[in-house]
């Protein structure tokens, strides 16, 4: 057996992958966000570890055999987030996470500083990577700054509560800012622009490889066996690759979860001279994936729940009973309510509803965010289109796949095939799991299969054209708009 751990932002899965290929169970807990200030993102740590110890205890409760017969486990999680930790390897504050803004001023600093940052890392400075956060402490919080020993990403924060060893990998590095992409190493240039050095950063190791075995005392509090492997891991981003069978060049996926990842494989570094597409390192050795994103995605689902006293099933479900012509005329929303980086990487964008009357109903609102959203991956899809990008279908995963609705929108907006395959939900889990078994000893034409087709489908030209004539007034919406959000 083998186990994937997926670190999300509002949610920890864990995955029982069996050695025929078949996941044996799942299990999940929820976490929260704190925003202390508007813009923040924050997470404690401990709360990721609280929440893995629980989830791992309904694991083994669920399915007791299979749990003592775990062999190795891959670490999977969300990028971009900063744990830092003094001397002891306890941490200095609260996480701060990829969907946090704060860090504006802190941006333009490290342009400066960093003249070949974009060649190098592949990215361009926004807010929610890693290094301008590190010098947003050491601008604001000095005392943390100088007591700083290590960085480690979210889910290196869970490898070293489960083995006391300090590590990443390259696809979880390359969102960082630090990372010489192309090499698969971390760049004494960056780093320095950012006044740390490679003390202060884990050392590197590809995602599918052994970095570490589970301490005995923590093995002995989880119930796992002896010597079990931890395999390096990766970014959720590419642990989702891995999930859905993405391996090779042309291979690619749409995640709707509290975020919407769009993501398409390379068998080469290249970096997008479009500022808001990211170039990353892939979980396997030679291969990198090049991602647009909208900050906000199945969230902003959940934040009209929220609204409007209702659940995610009831609201989707909702969606059917709005007539063609209803979705016509339905009010334009602006899916920005953390800000958005593709195309845009403008932290300051706001969300909008554009075109309320006295008719709107909660069930035109949920197709408006649906429709928002979706317009918002369109932007990222014209941007990696217009790069030289080509798909001709994706595998849909994350919350939003489980709304056909949706699924059916997107194939509408693209003018592409959409798949989706059992278990959208928990894909990122599953690439772990499977690095835990390449970890292991695992053949990899064995371990990276592509999951059955649960249904397609097919873009409607009719629906395209519609939609094409609102996404021109979405993007003139904001345009007209970006001005007038507050720039603080």
């Amino acid at each position: 057996m083998f186990l994937g751990i997926d670190l999300g932002t509002s949610e920890l899965k864990v995955l029982l992958l069996a050695s025929d290929g078949l996941v044996v169970g799942t299990a999940r807990y929820p976490l929260e966000i704190s925003r202390p200030r508007p813009r923040w993102s924050e997470q404690d740590p401990e709360d990721w570890w609280r929440a893995t110890r629980i989830a791992l205890s309904t694991l083994r409760k669920r399915y007791p055999d299979a749990f003592g017969r775990i062999q190795a486990i891959g670490l999977s999680g969300q990028m971009h987030g900063a744990v830092l930790l003094d001397a002891n390897d306890r941490p200095l504050r609260p996480a701060i996470l990829w969907n946090d803004m704060r860090s504006v001023i802190e941006c333009d600093e490290l342009t400066a500083r960093a003249p070949r940052l974009h060649e190098v890392s592949g990215n361009s400075a926004m807010p929610g990577l890693t290094a301008p956060k590190l010098l947003w402490v050491a601008r604001h919080e000095p005392e943390h700054f100088r007591k700083l020993a290590c960085v480690l990403l979210p889910k290196d924060y869970l490898r070293l509560r489960l083995t006391g060893v300090k590590l990443t990998d390259p696809s979880d590095a390359s969102g960082t800012l630090w990372l010489d992409i192309a090499r698969r190493e971390w760049s004494d240039e960056l780093l320095q622009a950012c006044a740390i050095t490679r003390a202060q950063v884990p050392p590197i190791e590809e995602g599918s490889r052994a970095a570490g075995v589970v301490r005995r005392s923590v093995a002995s509090e989880l119930g796992l066996p002896a010597n079990v492997i931890v395999a390096a891991g990766g970014g959720d981003t590419a642990t989702s690759a891995l999930g859905v069978g993405a391996a090779e060049a042309g291979d690619g996926f749409l995640s709707l979860g509290t975020s919407g990842v769009l993501s398409v494989v390379t068998d080469q570094f290249r970096p997008s001279p479009h500022p808001g597409i990211h170039a990353l390192c892939h979980a396997i050795p030679n291969r990198w994936h090049r991602t647009s994103v909208v900050l906000s995605a199945a969230s902003c689902v959940r934040w009209l729940c929220n609204l409007t006293s209702t659940d995610e099933t009831s609201l989707l479900g909702e969606v059917a009973s709005v007539s063609a012509d209803r979705r016509a005329k339905a009010p334009l929303f602006l899916p920005y309510l953390s800000g958005e980086r593709t195309p845009h990487n403008d932290p300051y964008a706001q969300g909008v509803f554009c075109g309320l009357v006295d008719s709107t109903n909660r069930a035109t609102l949920a197709y408006s965010v649906l429709e928002g959203v979706t317009f918002a991956v369109w932007d990222g899809f014209d941007a990696l289109y217009a790069d030289g990008t080509r798909e001709t279908a994706l595998t849909l995963i994350g919350g939003g796949a489980r709304s056909a609705h949706w699924a059916q929108l997107v194939a509408n907006a693209l003018g592409i095939t959409i798949q989706r395959q059992p278990d959208a939900q928990s894909v990122a889990a599953l690439g772990a799991a499977r690095l835990g078994w390449l970890a292991a000893g695992g053949d990899f034409s064995v371990v990276i299969r592509t999951p059955r087709v649960l249904e397609e489908f097919f873009p409607d030209a009719e629906r395209h054209s519609m939609l094409s004539e609102r996404l021109a007034s979405f993007r003139a919406l904001y345009s007209q708009l970006r001005p007038l959000f507050p720039q603080s």
